[in-house]
């Protein structure tokens, strides 16, 4: 295989992930946790987009309790946002790594 055409494979290759980058990265990811009391909605970026908490959780005496359910929830949908960015780039190199790229 000559030079020039590898060349353009592999810029075909990187246009092809950066679109996959930025389509990933406005999905959303959901993750409910503690029985589905709370539940949280991230992007591929990892910006939390919701939250949302049973009623029958939200008691005074439960706050530190309900802290952790959030915060459990946003670490869950933040990775899965990130797992399936890094699992669209290794179908996209072929399960090469390459530099500079999320999930290698």
């Amino acid at each position: 295989m000559n030079i020039a055409k590898m060349m353009k494979q592999a810029q075909q290759m990187q246009a092809g992930m950066l679109a996959k980058q930025e389509e990933l990265a406005a999905m959303d990811f959901e993750a409910s946790v503690g029985g589905g009391k709370v539940t949280v909605v991230a992007n591929g970026s990892g910006d939390v987009k919701s939250v949302k908490i049973d009623p029958a959780v939200v008691d005074p005496e439960d706050v530190e309790f309900l802290e952790e359910l959030v915060l459990k929830g946003v670490q869950e949908a933040v990775a899965k946002g990130k797992e399936a960015t890094a699992a669209e780039m290794k179908k996209l190199t072929g399960g090469l790594g390459l530099p500079g790229m999320p999930g290698m």
